[in-house]
């Protein structure tokens, strides 16, 4: 997992991040309800624990990307981000670990989805700059108006049979996923029409007169995406020290699924992939949403996609990887060849970014190489591997900031 950053290029697909969010969401939501029939007859196996897990990660994403609780919008602050990170971590956990946070991140999924659908569902009613004012207006804000409500009412119904499984059956559970699968991909083409339609204006934060926990957190959606990938990396590492040991289990569905879907994520939200950063074409759209699928049902039906996941994952990063490395070192040994080479000063912030990102390919040769041959690289070699990967996601995320285009 070794991000290149660039400059953004022209783009054909160009949903926002909360759209692309809502997308994830109405891929997990639809997926699932559809292999909950199979599941129900035995016919394939169950990990709930990845699957909640999977779905407070892709929560957890939305409030620290954009402050987007499951209760409604909130000023991104510092203390929001680390709540969103809190929540990340333990949806991590699960995915990680299974029957470690089973109960818990059971009841903590069906009560965000419970409290969160009544909260919103109340509020897009009773608020005066919603519904009330949507519907007087004909076109996109009635269908806006529609497709919220359905999506909270099937939040609020999901939370309730996720709480208390004895109250239905699962074809009705599943018939409830389905829907809601259908209107979280309503409600995001209603929010890109409405986006467009009638834009709004960026508002500035306020951090005069507060703490730093309650001050407004000026994080790009690449910074915010990268650390939280930097703490991804970095518990996984911690966790693989008592697994290689056997003091713990491990999910490598749940690993494997956690880190397909979020690369996914970098490739519909931004163009990023690990072979670089490219035009959000609809074909690069397609294979983002083809990887949400392909992570979403290893976090949901374990063992099958695991192989085919595994050296997916191994072959981007390793291939990636040295593409990229040879990319910047060819020109530099290049300049170096000729006869009277001109000396070329760079500016600190940029030095650091490029040994940065040689040291980000360094670590993702070496994840690759591990991920395509198991055994190869011991256990213990892997989580150092990927504990300085990590760490080198939060440099990176530290010295982009320290850019001139940040300043």
């Amino acid at each position: 997992m070794t991000p290149d950053t660039a400059q953004p290029l022209a783009k054909d697909f160009d949903f926002t991040f909360e759209s692309v969010i809502l997308l994830v969401l109405g891929i997990f939501m639809g997926l699932f309800g559809l292999l909950l029939f199979p599941i129900s007859t035995g016919t394939l196996p169950y990990d709930p624990d990845s699957t909640y897990g999977l779905f407070l990660v892709i929560i957890a994403l939305q409030v620290i990307t954009m402050g987007k609780t499951p209760i409604g919008d909130v000023q991104r602050t510092w203390l929001v981000i680390l709540i969103g990170i809190a929540a990340g971590i333990i949806g991590m956990l699960a995915c990680f670990i299974p029957g470690f946070l089973s109960d818990i991140v059971r009841i903590l999924v069906g009560a965000l989805l419970l409290l969160g659908g009544a909260s919103l569902l109340i509020q897009l009613f009773l608020h005066k700059d919603k519904a009330a004012l949507w519907l007087r207006v004909p076109g996109i804000l009635r269908q806006l108006t529609a497709a919220c409500a359905i999506v909270y009412l099937m939040a609020f119904l999901l939370g309730l049979v996720t709480l208390i499984p004895a109250l239905t059956t699962n074809t009705i559970t599943a018939v409830l996923l389905l829907i809601n699968g259908a209107a979280l991909f309503w409600l995001a083409w209603c929010i890109e029409a409405v986006t467009r339609q009638y834009p709004k204006k960026p508002q500035a934060g306020q951090v005069g007169g507060r703490t730093v926990l309650f001050q407004s957190a000026p994080l790009s959606l690449t910074l915010a995406l990268l650390i939280f990938l930097g703490v991804l990396l970095a518990l996984l590492a911690v966790l693989l020290v008592p697994v290689s040991l056997g003091m713990l289990p491990f999910s490598p569905d749940g690993q494997l699924g956690l880190l397909i879907v979020i690369m996914a994520i970098q490739i519909l939200a931004m163009g990023e992939t690990p072979l670089g950063q490219f035009r959000r074409s609809m074909f690069l759209v397609a294979i983002g949403l083809l990887f949400v699928a392909m992570g979403v049902y290893s976090c949901i039906v374990p063992g099958i996609l695991t192989d085919l996941l595994r050296v997916l994952l191994g072959l981007l990063n390793l291939i990636g990887s040295l593409v990229l490395l040879t990319s910047r070192i060819v020109p530099m040994v290049m300049a170096m060849r000729e006869e009277h080479p001109q000396p070329v000063v760079l500016p600190a912030p940029v030095r650091n970014l490029l040994v940065t990102q040689t040291a980000l390919n360094i670590i993702g040769i070496l994840f690759g190489t591990s991920m395509l041959f198991p055994g190869l690289i011991p256990g213990m070699l892997t989580a150092v591997v990927l504990f300085f990967n990590g760490l080198l996601l939060f440099l990176l995320a530290y010295t982009l900031e320290m850019l001139p285009s940040h300043a």
